[in-house]
Formats: C-alpha cells, structure tokens, sequence
C-alpha cells in the first residue's frame, strides 16, 4: 500500500575523481554526515539553492558562488 504523500526516492550514480573523493572522506570525519553521497548530495543541493539566489541577485554573488564551488574542488 502507496502512502499518500510519500514519493519513493530514485538515486543514480555520478563519478568524481578518487583524490576528491578522499578529500570528502576526510572533511566528513566527525560530522553528522554518514557517507560522502550524503555529504555531496547536501553540498549540491546548497549549491543549486546559491547559484538560484545568486541569479536573482546579480553577477557579484554568482561569483563567490563560483569561488566556492572550486574551493570545494567541482570546479578548476
């Protein structure tokens, strides 16, 4: 029986570099995080909310946008 309201959640797989991939290990040692897709999958999404916010507000915060984002290593 489906419950009202309740959509079940679709996962697929991306690939990152393995150095990244470790540095994410290691950012998410001692947080609430319980693997480095959680943590991703929360970064993404803060992300996409920024870049979202940013578009609103102009070109000065999409750039600290992008700034964070090659901090974090998505970007070169």
């Amino acid at each position: 029986m489906k419950k009202i309201g309740v959509e079940k959640r679709k996962y697929t797989t991306i690939t990152i570099p393995t150095k990244l991939f470790e540095k994410l290990q290691d950012r998410i040692k001692n947080t609430g995080f319980s693997s480095v897709s959680d943590y991703a999958t929360y970064i993404l999404r803060e992300t996409f909310a920024d870049i979202s916010v940013s578009r609103q507000k102009g070109t000065k915060e999409a750039g600290t946008v992008i700034s964070k984002l090659r901090a974090l290593g998505y970007l070169e």
